[in-house]
């Protein structure tokens, strides 16, 4: 039996270090997941998120592992009219519930006894979310495509953004997105399909954080705050009652959709040429050119779709970033005309190519890739610092999917940026370890100088360092 409860009661629980698993799938008015029943709450963000779509009140199956616990693991009593006795937990400790996966295919513990573990078992639940969405989103970006090679140029765009709405709802929810998405760094059969995904997660994150800095950092001013916004890199984070607000909601949802369509205009260049492996002659390059500035700008006015957001990431997701940078096109705007978003969906094009398998060249390290666009584009542009800023901070010094040496010699695969929360997988030889080893928060006081990261070593390819990779990691690299 479901007994309803309070929005407002589940956050106040998780704010006091409690944990919430519902056992029931929650879903907004348009039919979108946005809590699934096994997934253990203990941030407020997707609380909110659900508060922010109308929904006051959630379920609660305890016939179905959903329960309240507070921040000492006890549960919580809750009444028939749904009423929280937040003083009154059962006098029975309960162990949070888990998710359990077979060994063989998961890198996850059995049962969670700390921090790290838990926030393991939910990486391994957002992961599967991420698939279902990952295959969602590249069903339709292949079946866009195809329609348009049909028909010469039409295509569905209510289905585009229904799926794309969809999918950005994920990402809102988790709180690093890269880390459920899978690079292709083996294969580039679907190169096209993943990009357009990648670079609308990527894209999606780095503009909502930019959004909240930027936005914070005006509205600071306009409160006239003295401190200094010439360097965003040190200026702490803060959370403001803002009047000011660079992109509303609805602008926000444009600019999602714009990154999923950024590169349509490919669908019109030859495969021979988007897929050649030596170097494209000048005449080639002039026509991979015009995918940007000329066919996809032309595909929208095919379909009569007039959204400007859309129209500008499509015609300038190349363009010049900073004065004279070169191989920039189109040229008929002035750096400094080029809208912020298009910007950033400039930084998350280049990461994501160059941190995935081409037909011509190999996956990059993602540590390597955010290093050279940090170099190449630091103290260019002062605002392009705060586009820089959001990009960096949304990918991380280490990415999801990094490959780094600790200082003892062991490497390790980074889980999570933040931190970094990365797991060892060989011995200071360079031997896979045979025994699944326990994950590492590097941030972690008081954690051994030895197993901190070690900035000397250069990184690994991903293709270099495969051979040796347990079978465990390598699944997880092979999804979605």
């Amino acid at each position: 039996m479901n007994t309803r409860i309070s929005i407002d009661n589940l956050i106040e629980i998780v704010n006091t270090g409690g944990k919430v698993k519902t056992g029931v799938d929650v879903y907004n008015s348009k039919g979108i997941l946005l809590l699934e029943k096994d997934v253990l709450v203990k941030k407020e963000k997707i609380l909110k998120i659900i508060k922010d779509n109308g929904i006051n009140s959630v379920p609660l199956n305890t016939s179905d592992d959903g329960g309240l616990w507070d921040s000492n693991g006890n549960r919580i009593n809750v009444r028939n009219n749904g009423v929280v006795d937040l003083d009154k937990p059962d006098s029975q400790t309960v162990r949070e519930p888990v998710i359990e996966e077979p060994e063989d295919v998961s890198i996850f513990p059995d049962a969670a006894t700390n921090e790290i573990e838990m926030r393991l078992l939910e990486i391994e639940e957002l992961k599967k979310q991420a698939t279902r969405k990952y295959d969602e989103a590249k069903k339709n970006i292949k079946k866009v495509l195809a329609d348009i090679k049909k028909t010469g140029g039409e295509f569905d765009f209510k289905t585009v953004e229904e799926n794309v709405s969809d999918l950005v709802d994920f990402l809102v929810i988790a709180d690093n997105p890269f880390s459920y998405l899978t690079q292709e760094i083996f294969s580039y059969d679907d190169y096209l399909y993943n990009h357009s995904i990648n670079v609308c997660a990527i894209g999606t994150a780095v503009v909502n954080r930019f959004n909240s800095h930027f936005s914070n950092v005006v509205d600071d001013l306009l409160k006239g705050s003295t401190s200094d916004i010439n360097n965003p890199f040190e200026k702490n984070s803060k959370v403001l009652d803002n009047s000011y607000t660079c992109y509303y909601k609805e602008e926000l949802s444009d600019i999602s959709l714009g990154f999923f369509l950024h590169d349509i205009g490919k669908v019109i260049v030859t495969d021979e040429i988007l897929n050649k492996k030596g170097k494209l002659t000048k005449l080639e390059f002039k026509e991979v050119q015009k995918h940007s500035y000329e066919y996809g700008v032309n595909l929208l006015d095919r379909n009569h779709l007039k959204n400007s957001v859309i129209r500008n990431i499509i015609n300038y997701h190349h363009a010049p970033l900073y004065e004279d940078e070169p191989r920039c096109y189109p040229s008929d705007k002035h750096y400094s005309e080029i809208p912020i978003y298009a910007r950033i969906c400039k930084l998350a094009d280049i990461y994501d190519a160059m941190t995935s398998k081409r037909c011509y060249k190999e996956a990059i390290n993602p540590i390597n890739v955010v290093t050279q666009l940090f170099r190449s584009y630091a103290k260019k542009d002062q605002m392009l610092q705060y586009v820089l800023h959001a990009f960096v901070k949304s990918i991380g010094i280490y990415p999801p999917g990094s490959i780094i040496f600790l200082r003892n010699g062991q490497m390790a695969y980074v889980l999570e940026s933040d931190g970094p929360l990365v797991l060892p997988f060989t011995d200071n030889k360079r031997n896979t370890l045979k025994n699944k080893p326990d994950p590492l928060n590097i941030n972690t006081s008081g954690i051994e100088e030895s197993k901190k990261v070690d900035g000397r070593r250069n990184v690994q390819t991903p293709k270099d360092v495969y051979d040796i990779l347990p079978s465990y990691l390598k699944k997880i690299i092979e999804r979605p």
